[in-house]
Order: C-alpha cells, then structure tokens, then sequence
C-alpha cells in the first residue's frame, strides 16, 4: 500500500464535472484505490460516492492505492488532483 496527502484545489471543490473525471481515471487504475476524508473512506472509482462526500476547497484527503499498480497509480490520481481536475 502507498498513500500520499494532497489538497483540493479547485473552487468548488469535487462537484460533478470533477467527480466525473477523477472516477473515470480511477476505473482505469488497477489498483484498489481510496480516498480518505477525514474519517471518511471513498470509493474515488463511484461518481456518486465523490459527490456525497461533499469535499470543499482546500480540504486535505489522503489517497491509498493497493495492488500490482499502486505506485503509478497514486501518481496518476494526485497528478489528476493537482491538475486542478480538468477546471
């Protein structure tokens, strides 16, 4: 398991469009991914898991990735985060 801290850059936070995005990048990883929100643990792979989880600006998460992938994995998803997830 690999994990790395990363903080929500945009706006308004993870709403539909982002969500969107961050689950269709997630469905192509291998691995088994996790987003913890506080005490909260997300399924990055569901849209709707994303959106319920309501996360704001400047929220900080931690990602877990689990598998044969995980490195690249995580790379992949908080390169995503990062980016400002596609705003």
């Amino acid at each position: 398991m690999v994990s790395q801290k990363v903080k929500i850059i945009n706006e308004s936070g993870v709403h539909a469009r982002p969500a969107s995005i961050l689950a269709k990048t997630a469905m192509k990883c291998d691995s088994d991914i996790v987003i913890k929100v506080g005490e909260r643990n997300v399924n990055p792979k569901s849209v709707i898991n994303l959106m319920a989880a309501a996360i704001k600006k400047d929220t900080e998460v931690v990602v877990e990735c689990t598998g044969n992938s995980e490195k690249e994995d995580l790379k992949v998803i908080i390169d995503l985060i990062n980016s400002g997830l596609g705003e």
